[in-house]
Order: C-alpha cells, then sequence, then structure tokens
C-alpha cells in the first residue's frame, strides 16, 4: 500500500482498537477487511493492528488468523488455533497409537469458535495439524497475572476417528509469524507504557519544576526509549527474513525490551505506579505474559544462542 493507503489504515485501525476488544473488535476487523491487507501486505498488517492492539490494552482473533495463514489452511478464520503451553513454541499436539493428546493454550477466540485446529507432532517427526470439535477439548480460564488477556489452557486426548486430518504443516513458519506478531504486540504495549512516564515526568513538579528536567528521570527515559527503537527496528526488519531464527530473535529482545521500558517507566512514575489507580499496571501485567507467549524471551534467547555455537554460522544481516 502507498503512504495515503497505509495512514488511512492505520487510521482506521487504530479507531478500532480505541473503542472495542474481543469479538466486537474482530468484527470491526472484518469490516475493515484486515484479513484482506493481511493477505496482500502481511508484514504491514500485522505491524499496525498489533502495535495498536498493544498500546491499547485490547484482545482480538487476530493471532489465530495469522499463524493459520501461514499454515496455509484453506479457511484460517473459520477456525481457533491451539497454541503451545507458555513458555514453549513446540506443536501443542501429540500423534501416536491412533490417539491425539493436547496441551496447550489459546486465544479468546477458542472459547467462541465451534472447531479449533491442533498441529500435532507424530512419531516420525513431522507437523500434522488436525480439525476437532471444540467440545472435544478442556478449556479453562488463565485467571493469574493478566486475566483481562482471554488466555486459556487446553487439554484434549481423543482416538483418531474423532477428528479431521488436514495434511502436514510447517509448524516453525507459523510460529515465526506468529512470534513477529507478539514482538509487534510488545512493542505497543511498552510505547503505551513510556507515554505515560513521559507525560507524568512532564506534568509532576518538584522544587519547583518539572521532574523532566532533572537528569536522573532523562536517563531512565532515554534508555528505555532506545531499547524501545531496537526491539521495533528488529521486529520490523524480520519480515525481510522471516524464519524461525530472525523471528526468534525478534520476539526475544521484543520481550526483554519491553520488560526494560516498563521497569524504567516505574521508576519515572514512582509511587503512583505501584496502584491500581494508575494504568501502568495493566502494561506491566500485559508485558509480562506477551513476554511467555510462543517461547519465552529468555528460553528464545539462550536457544538461538545455543543454535549459533551448534551451528557455527551467524544469520543473514538484516536491514537495521
Amino acid at each position: 500500500m502507498d503512504a495515503a493507503e497505509r495512514e488511512l489504515f492505520v487510521g482506521a485501525v487504530r479507531r478500532a482498537t480505541d473503542s472495542a476488544t474481543g469479538a466486537v473488535l474482530d468484527e470491526a476487523l472484518t469490516d475493515l477487511g484486515w484479513a484482506d491487507a493481511l493477505e496482500s501486505d502481511r508484514a504491514e498488517a500485522v505491524g499496525v493492528l498489533f502495535e495498536a492492539q498493544g498500546a491499547a490494552g485490547v484482545t482480538s482473533a487476530a493471532l489465530d488468523l495469522v499463524m493459520a495463514t501461514a499454515l496455509g489452511m484453506p479457511d484460517p478464520g473459520a477456525a481457533a488455533l491451539v497454541l503451545p503451553p507458555l513458555r514453549r513454541r513446540d506443536a501443542p499436539g501429540r500423534l501416536g497409537s491412533g490417539r491425539c493428546t493436547v496441551r496447550g493454550t489459546g486465544t479468546a477466540a477458542l472459547s467462541r469458535r465451534g472447531r479449533a485446529v491442533v498441529v500435532a507432532s507424530t512419531t516420525h517427526g513431522a507437523a500434522e495439524a488436525v480439525a476437532i470439535e471444540r467440545s472435544a477439548l478442556e478449556v479453562a480460564p488463565v485467571r493469574g497475572l493478566d486475566p483481562d488477556l482471554g488466555l486459556v489452557v487446553v487439554t484434549g486426548d481423543f482416538v483418531a476417528g474423532d477428528r479431521e486430518s488436514l495434511g502436514p504443516v510447517d509448524w516453525d513458519l507459523a510460529v515465526a509469524a506468529g512470534q513477529l506478531a507478539v514482538a509487534h504486540e510488545l512493542v505497543g504495549t511498552a510505547r503505551a507504557a513510556l507515554e505515560l512516564a513521559r507525560l507524568h515526568a512532564l506534568e509532576r513538579i518538584q522544587f519547583g519544576r518539572p521532574i523532566a528536567a532533572f537528569q536522573a528521570v532523562r536517563h531512565h527515559l532515554a534508555e528505555a526509549l532506545v531499547s524501545l527503537e531496537a526491539a521495533s527496528a528488529l521486529a520490523t526488519a524480520a519480515w525481510e527474513e522471516p524464519n524461525p531464527g530472525t523471528a526468534a530473535l525478534a520476539k526475544g529482545l521484543a520481550g526483554r525490551s519491553a520488560r526494560t521500558v516498563v521497569r524504567h517507566a516505574q521508576q519515572v512514575l514512582a509511587g503512583i505506579g505501584f496502584t491500581l489507580e494508575h494504568p501502568l499496571h495493566r502494561y506491566v501485567r500485559r508485558t509480562m505474559l506477551l513476554d511467555q507467549l510462543l517461547g519465552a524471551g529468555a528460553v528464545l534467547t539462550r536457544q538461538s544462542g545455543a543454535d549459533l555455537l551448534a551451528t557455527g554460522a551467524l544469520p543473514a544481516t538484516l536491514p537495521l
């Protein structure tokens, strides 16, 4: 899309995320033609929506659609996708001896859809996608740190006759697409937290002047901004080389950077930032949970380092 089209698209998506969440946001995105944008310009569609979604603190079924599209599903918007358990990125299902065992998580869309898609690893190391009625799975809400995110724990154990095989799929490619989407959402979440700290620094008066004039506060804001922009640049550049390696690096850096930003924001906001009265806590909670989705940042970082040592080869240089 050209510059004018992008401006209209960004404005429409931000208005939608500022005014709706969950099923209502899904309907708004459908009306906007976001799925068509995903098909024609995946990097732009994902970057715009997920950063806006992170900044507004809202949820949608977009992650399911992004990953189902990467899997090559014939109708990616028809069923919800079962994701790996938190902190992990391997396939949530196991196929063997005529049965399929499922241990994973899902977005709030899983509670609204009649069918679920499970990617399961086989005894031969391949990955196969199967469709199953959602009623065959046990779904329980995740109520801990950030229940507003709407994640659910998914378990199940069913025989071969209960499922519909959708054929072999490239699970690593789907995870890479999902990781880039979550990386953008972490960037959006961190950017909103930094804006809260910036505004507070301008408005809070101590010793007759705004605390933004104090060098220590400026250092906190500057370090947060540098960390945020590095994550944003890598998440954007990773679309130039959309493979499991670059996606894992982008997701890992986004998680670490978002944690850095909310930590500095907390320091700038001081006591008010610890209260439920101030909105910062929502971004801190969201950051901590998103960092665990599709592979914890610390795990991805260690695995990337191990892969470099094992292969002795550096990844392609990204256009940062």
